[in-house]
């Protein structure tokens, strides 16, 4: 058995709870439906404070769909009932926090607690960990190039020297993956996965999904529309990934961010009391090159240009972060500390590197990836919209020297799917909006629920404005589509609360 497709020995207790196998008829064939029972969930399950009525288990399916007969892989799964009385229940509600490459097991308790209420009483909200994450056969693709190097290489490059170095990490990332993975490299894909959504459906003999994605989740969601329309129940896609090529959406996150940046750079100067950055856009995107610069030479601990790209681009796309981010620059200027730029809320050691790897391995399963030599030509183009683009975001070039190209690109939506809720913040740079849009054309009669005034990443039971909520809690519960699309009034830039001087 390869690398990424061993079970976990942390998980090993709960073997019991596995019934029996997905039937080996074709996805689309009526046959029995497998069973799952759950039982206690794993001490390793990253819950704090699990409430005790949070019950896993195993499902085991094909690890090839199209091969139901050959090797299978078990998916961790999570329930948590519905707290109404049986009239008020809706059946299921699938959730996925998004990646690709996020574990969902815990999910279903950390997102079910944002939930309206309304929503918690009617339906059964069921997590589950995706193929090639978390402890549902993961993903490994060892050093990933030197993804983990510490600190790491100058990310963006510059000149032909640089761009054949940069490349050359991409093909041992490629190569790295295909050690790691294995025989799995072609099946840890979206389509598989939403195969494998539909699995758990029919073990749990519920007709219909209800679904809940975020971020890459509305693009598995859409994923599990085009194959199982028919038992689509109600879908809300939030914040969501347009119906584009990997490599494409990457590229078009990239620009959005540098967009975002001056926006956080003018806020930052307008609060220059706080900050001591500079009371003008110019004078904080001077501080920011500072500070880059200066890593770039000396990095403090491990930490360089590489992980404070990193940072930035996990900072940007929530405006609760903006604060720590421009004190985190003030700290390193001014007394060359970047504890405040360390993440506090990323994964361990393990789990960042299942994610990284997963992250890859289901981009490059979903589509052809580019050449490389647009790789280099794009990364050019970027630099031209500003010297130090943030290229953090890109994981998709790696695809440029894959070892399996697959044959199809991931089909998105159908015409035939019940109406959707999509939600989209006016203003995220990691999902722009106009992949909300343009994924609507392909699911007919769905609505979209825009934010505006919004700049963050994330939106229902997340940014807590009660116009979005209310819209989809009233479509999740009692079915209610919007006559119209919805838009929502939102928060617009937030307020610094102390200043770091």
């Amino acid at each position: 058995m390869t690398p990424a497709v061993r079970h976990r020995g942390a998980l090993c207790a709960l073997a019991a709870t596995v019934a029996a196998l997905v039937p080996a008829a074709p996805v689309h064939a009526t046959a029995p439906a497998p069973s799952l029972r759950f039982g206690a969930c794993p001490e390793s399950m990253p819950v704090p404070a699990a409430p005790a009525r949070v019950e896993c288990g195993w499902l085991s399916v094909p690890l090839d769909w199209e091969n139901a007969d050959g090797e299978h892989i078990r998916i961790a799964v999570s329930r948590v009932r519905a707290s109404g009385p049986p009239e008020e229940r809706r059946g299921i509600l699938l959730v996925n926090p998004g990646g690709p490459g996020g574990p969902g097991l815990a999910y279903a308790v950390t997102k079910r607690a944002k939930l309206p209420e309304s929503v918690r009483r009617s339906y059964d909200v069921i997590g589950f960990d995706p193929r090639g994450t978390g402890q549902s056969a993961p993903a490994d693709c060892g050093s990933m190039g030197g993804l983990f190097d510490s600190p790491g290489p100058e990310p963006v490059p510059s000149g032909r020297t640089a761009e054949k170095a940069y490349l050359h990490s991409l093909r041992r990332t490629a190569d790295d993956c295909a050690a790691g993975v294995g025989d799995a490299l072609a099946h840890l894909s979206t389509t598989q996965t939403a195969r494998d959504m539909d699995a758990v459906r029919s073990a749990l003999g519920e007709r219909r999904i209800g679904f809940l994605g975020v971020s890459y989740g509305s693009y598995l969601g859409a994923a599990y529309a085009a194959l199982f329309r028919q038992h689509v129940g109600r879908m809300v896609l939030d914040s969501v990934v347009g119906p584009w090529e990997w490599y494409d959406f990457d590229l078009r996150q990239s620009r959005a961010l540098l967009r975002q940046r001056e926006v956080f750079f003018a806020w930052v100067a307008q609060h220059e009391e706080h900050f001591s950055l500079g009371s003008s856009a110019g004078q904080v995107r001077d501080a920011y090159r500072r500070a880059r610069q200066g890593l770039g030479g000396n990095p403090v601990n491990g930490f360089g240009p590489a992980e404070f790209d990193r940072a930035v681009y996990r900072d940007l796309g929530r405006t609760e972060r903006w604060e720590g981010l421009a004190a985190g620059i003030h700290a390193y200027l001014h007394y060359g500390s970047t504890e405040l730029l360390r993440p506090t809320d990323r994964f361990d050691g393990a789990a960042s590197r299942t994610y990284e790897s997963a992250n890859r391995v289901v981009k490059c399963a979903d589509g052809p990836g580019p050449k490389p030599g647009r790789v280099t030509a794009d990364i050019r183009r970027l630099r031209r919209l500003d010297p130090q683009p943030v290229v953090t975001g890109i994981e998709a070039s790696a695809c440029a020297y894959w070892h399996h190209i697959p044959a199809h690109r991931t089909r998105l939506g159908s015409p035939k799917a019940p109406p959707v809720l999509l939600i989209a913040s006016e203003h995220d740079p990691v999902t722009p909006i106009e992949g909300a849009r343009q994924l609507r054309q392909r699911l007919p009669g769905s609505r979209l629920v825009t934010l505006h005034d919004d700049y963050s990443h994330g939106v229902f039971a997340s940014r807590g404005n009660a116009c979005v909520d209310s819209a989809a809690a009233a479509y999740l519960v009692d079915g209610t589509v919007p006559a119209a699309d919805v838009h929502c009034s939102g928060p617009g830039l937030p307020t610094p609360r102390v200043p770091s001087k």
